[in-house]
């Protein structure tokens, strides 16, 4: 008997082809055959409106008996009460969602940590930091994202670029844009094409890239062949992503439709230094966020993303009341509770601009006549926190809003009260809303495979 035994495969391989009478080369990815045996080396076309998804994101919950009024059972109204009294005038847009638990299967409550990776991955962490499971967005993204200039757009008016809870994994985490010139210039800066401009010339430079990466889909099929199963399937896998990068550069490449939502804005004002100083102050934060949520807003309606992420004030609410020297999270920790009130005042205060934020967000999406109705018509906004009495770091009754009608394919208006339900029926829900391909979601306690059917058309 004799046996094959297979050559090992450089580290530096790559794959060679000739475009425009000159060699060019691709560079692959780490494969089994190159390591060690331990492998430690449209109104024209007659289609719908798209119906886009969105995450919002704001530290430290609700203040527990003065946010939202409890109910005994699922029904339609929402009673808001003074903490959240700035999203009165969206009730018709918004769902709440109360009385959902998160349990941990035994494991530890990495605060402010494990109540955004549950409600998001489905999955609680087995240790600080881990994040198991993909991010909801990203799997919609995977589902409405691959035709569009940017599969997701991620933002963040707090200032700090990592604390972005979108995940491919523990060490796939996006990383948000923090300013908004930044943001503008990525979003409608040089490669940006207007839809209804009158005149259109492609890149040329976008169509050289395209081509050389045209040329090597053909070349790859015959180097395929020689490797193993593993590596078959991370070639397949690499090559796919070569392929969603052409289809998005072949977007590039044609003139869009024309597109009476889409209005080029206008760019934002430079940054000084002193304002970047304080850009943690709650001013700051909030002057931010609204330039962002605009932008934001008009990206998705020029339809450059169809899955975006904004991140008001991240898990540790590292954010300060001007004038104060404790920030957000410690207040939840160290102010005492007013014995008139009931509440900590100033943690109070922070939670009030959170839902006034909220309220800006939707507002940039509602004043976007798109159709008949509006951007936030055709929308689903899945809104998030970390916890639900942050002085506690209570996991059980996290509070989230979903928002917009998703084109027509959620009921809104109610108020949907768990029961001591799992968390990840909400996002099992948008998932199922957004046309995702799937039977069920969550690991151990956090599995299911029920929608929450009263808020789905």
């Amino acid at each position: 008997m004799s046996f094959l035994i297979p050559r090992k495969t450089s580290r530096r391989s790559v794959l060679r082809a000739m475009f425009n009478g000159g060699a060019v080369t691709l560079a692959l990815p780490f494969l089994d055959a190159m390591l060690d045996g331990n492998g430690t080396a449209l109104a024209d076309t007659g289609k719908p409106l798209p119906v886009r998804f969105g995450t919002w994101y704001w530290g430290m919950g609700h203040t527990p008996g003065h946010a939202i009024k409890e109910k005994a059972q699922t029904a339609a109204g929402i009673e808001f009460l003074e903490e959240t009294k700035a999203l009165k005038p969206f009730a018709d847009q918004l769902n709440f969602f109360s009385g959902f638990n998160m349990p941990l299967d035994g494991r530890s409550n990495y605060t402010h940590f494990t109540g955004w990776v549950g409600s998001r991955t489905g999955a609680v962490p087995q240790k600080e930091g881990e994040i198991a499971a993909p991010t909801l967005d990203l799997l919609i993204a995977d589902q409405i994202g691959p035709n569009t200039r940017f599969r997701t757009i991620d933002a963040s008016s707090v200032g700090i670029s990592r604390e972005n809870y979108s995940a491919r994994s523990t060490e796939s985490r996006a990383q948000a844009e923090i300013s908004p010139v930044g943001l503008y210039n990525r979003l409608f800066g040089p490669e940006f094409v207007d839809p209804n401009a009158d005149t259109f010339t492609p890149d040329p430079n976008i169509m050289l890239e395209k081509s050389v990466l045209s040329a090597f889909t053909e070349q790859s099929r015959g180097y395929i062949k020689t490797l193993g199963a593993a590596d078959k399937q991370r070639m397949d896998q690499y090559f796919t992503s070569i392929r969603q990068l052409e289809n998005q550069m072949a977007l590039l490449l044609q003139k869009p439709e024309p597109n009476e939502a889409c209005i080029r804005p206008e760019r934002p004002n430079m940054e000084d230094a002193e304002r970047s100083a304080q850009g943690r102050e709650m001013p700051n934060v909030i002057e931010t966020h609204e330039i962002m949520a605009n932008l934001m807003a008009m990206a998705v309606a020029c339809n450059q993303t169809r899955v975006f992420n904004m991140v008001f004030t991240d898990n540790f609410a590292n954010v300060r009341k001007k004038g104060e020297t404790y920030t957000h999270h410690l207040l939840t920790h160290s102010e005492l509770i007013d014995p008139n009130l009931g509440y900590q005042p100033l943690a109070f205060w922070f939670n009030e601009r959170c839902s006034e934020a909220f309220a800006t967000f939707l507002g940039a999406l509602a004043g976007i006549k798109e159709g008949a109705g509006t951007l936030l018509d055709n929308c689903l906004v899945f809104a998030s926190s970390e916890t639900a009495y942050a002085k506690l770091h209570t996991v059980d009754g996290i509070p989230i809003y979903l928002a917009g009608k998703a084109g027509g394919r959620m009921k809104t208006g109610v108020h949907v009260v768990g029961g001591g339900d799992p968390i990840t029926r909400v996002g099992f829900t948008a998932m199922k809303i957004m046309d995702v391909p799937i039977r069920g979601w969550g690991a151990k306690s956090l599995q299911t495979s029920k929608p929450l059917t009263e808020i789905m058309v």
